[in-house]
């Protein structure tokens, strides 16, 4: 049991900036490096990947990143825990001893953490409804594509336990990914209410990577950040007892202040004194932060409760297709241009016969983020885009088709058209699965030194 750790956030999504990670790494003498690279969507990919191809099925961007990084953490001996294995954390941990290869260094110890595809208990298990709107589990079975439980810290705990050099993950919890090595590194346990509350809500102030040092933030004379363009990843000092103080990687651009940390400490919470994780209960009603120094804050007030007796199990399924096309329209009255444009495309549709349960007619520049009103002045262009959801792929090809069509034999001043194709829509809902019927599991893969 130590007295102090430095945990790091390393990304905070699949797509996130790779530069910062590598400065972090290299610069802030972490503990560890975090990389949260898993959205509600993306580990159903992934499952389809590894379908097409058993070697793959992990985040497509791991190697990258792990090539970026691993120099720094092997250099300071920070160890790395990221949830990039999706689908194939085996497949992830391969791919991670040929990067190490690459760069000429010796094989990391690869502990990886299985037990969160549930996809065979779902087919297994009756009675289930969904969260969003109480659907019956059994009308999406047959169209699932994945199902994934969110583990908790327990299972990133048990891997770094191993004393392997990173640890790969599936579906967990993303503050769990950061309370785990709380948990390890300071001997935290599940009674230690206090000090999981506060582990908790640095894993959720850390998990989105930027959103914590301006990110998502800035706004030009409002709330002005400096060097948004080299902006800087986050990292906090949690102690034994709880103790939590947030910071950025050193020479970094950015700002970490009270303003900040408010903001994403809201980010995705709807009720404030009852967030849930698989860990506990979180309440960050009586959070509050104090400024420390520039960049420096100090995390008080969490509370929390045991607990429950359930996992969130997140299920993938096919739900049809969308096809989508834009056209351009510019000038005098481009705004009733492309509203006819509009209604030659579904007029042409439907003369075919093609059926839609959902169709969007967008306005770019004047009604995509807020909807219609006419007190708003008419724009001097103005962008067409038609999407619509079809069961099928014809249909939503089609959709494309009549919009690039405006081009020759649409109202006049058209331009810059074309169809985004078809798209196969990958749906998620979301049940509740009695605690019980998961057990998580860890492969140790490399030498453990």
């Amino acid at each position: 049991m130590k007295s102090m750790v430095r945990i790091g956030s390393g990304a905070g999504m699949a797509d996130d900036r790779i530069a910062p990670a590598q400065a972090i790494a290299e610069r802030a003498a972490l503990d560890y490096l975090v990389m949260e690279c898993l959205a509600e969507r993306t580990i159903a990919r992934e499952t389809l990947d590894r379908l097409k191809d058993p070697s793959r099925g992990y985040t497509p961007s791991l190697r990258q990143r792990i090539r970026a990084v691993l120099p720094g953490c092997r250099a300071s001996g920070a160890r790395i825990v990221t949830n990039m294995g999706a689908a194939n954390p085996r497949g992830a941990a391969a791919a991670i001893a040929e990067e190490a290869d690459a760069l000429g260094l010796s094989q990391p110890s690869c502990s990886v953490v299985l037990g969160d595809d549930v996809s065979e208990l779902m087919r297994q298990q009756g009675g289930l409804t969904t969260l969003e709107d109480g659907l019956s589990l059994e009308e999406i079975l047959p169209r699932m594509a994945s199902a994934n439980a969110y583990l908790g810290a327990d299972a990133v705990r048990d891997a770094l336990d191993t004393g392997a050099e990173i640890v790969v993950t599936g579906r967990v919890a993303d503050p769990s990914l950061f309370l785990g090595p709380m948990m390890h590194h300071l001997g935290w346990s599940y009674d230690d209410l206090d000090r999981l509350a506060a582990g908790t809500l640095t894993g959720h102030l850390l998990e989105c990577s930027g959103q914590l040092t301006g990110g998502c933030f800035a706004d030009p004379g409002r709330k002005e950040v400096e060097d948004l363009a080299g902006l800087g990843y986050p990292f906090a000092d949690v102690s034994q007892d709880g103790k939590v103080t947030l910071s950025k990687t050193p020479k970094s651009g950015g700002r970490l202040d009270r303003a900040t940390c408010t903001e994403q400490l809201l980010y995705e919470i709807h009720d404030p004194s009852r967030y849930i994780t698989p860990d506990c209960v979180l309440d960050v009603t009586g959070v509050e932060f104090i400024q420390r120094a520039s960049d420096r804050v100090e995390v008080v007030g969490a509370a929390a409760r045991p607990r429950t007796d359930s996992y969130k199990v997140v299920v993938g399924y096919f739900d049809g297709y969308i096809g989508i096309g834009e056209m351009g329209f510019a000038g005098i009255n481009a705004v009733a241009r492309a509203r006819l444009g509009a209604d030659v495309v579904k007029a042409r549709l439907q003369a075919q016969g093609f059926a839609y349960s959902e169709m969007r007619v967008d306005l770019i520049g004047m009604t995509s983020l807020h909807g219609e009103d006419a007190s708003r002045p008419e724009p001097y262009e103005v962008r067409l885009r038609v999407a619509a959801r079809a069961t099928d792929r014809k249909a939503a090809a089609a959709v494309g088709a009549e919009v690039r069509g405006l081009h020759m034999q649409g109202p006049t001043g058209a331009g810059g058209g074309y169809s985004l194709g078809v798209q196969e829509v990958l749906a998620v809902k979301s049940v509740l699965l009695p605690r019980h019927f998961v057990r998580h599991r860890v492969e140790v893969i490399g030498h453990v030194q």
